[in-house]
């Protein structure tokens, strides 16, 4: 049974716990969209300056269907996973994140997800 480490955990109440969603391009054309390098470029200069103590990226694949789609639109994603004390400072630094790539990409949207979180290190 796993059990909390009493030793750290302080300063683990008021976090929360932010997944951000990047669409990169389509599944069945890779070679479109987004490159690796242009992620770690976005993620180097938009994302680790404003939360430089960690965080954590998967490779995901989605799938969203528009409302005036016939198909669902299927996309190579990155999941952006990061956990930080809940300020406003912290979510302001999450909108900009969002608001960069929105830029860069040209996408409408960046699907955010953000729940409260007991962090223990």
């Amino acid at each position: 049974m796993l059990t909390r480490d009493n030793g750290r955990a302080g300063g683990t109440l008021g976090w929360t716990f932010t997944q951000l969603y990047f669409g990169l391009g389509p599944a069945d054309y890779p070679q479109e969209g987004i490159s690796e390098a242009r992620w770690r470029q976005f993620l180097d200069t938009e994302v680790t300056p404003r939360f430089p103590a960690g965080l954590s990226v998967m490779d995901i694949y989605g799938q969203w269907e528009g409302k005036h789609e016939k198909s669902p639109e299927r996309l190579r994603s990155k999941l952006l996973i990061i956990d930080y004390p809940d300020t406003q400072e912290n979510r302001v630094k999450i909108d900009e994140i969002r608001s960069a790539w929105k830029r860069m990409t040209g996408d409408h949207s960046v699907l955010e997800v953000t729940i409260p979180a007991d962090v223990s290190f």
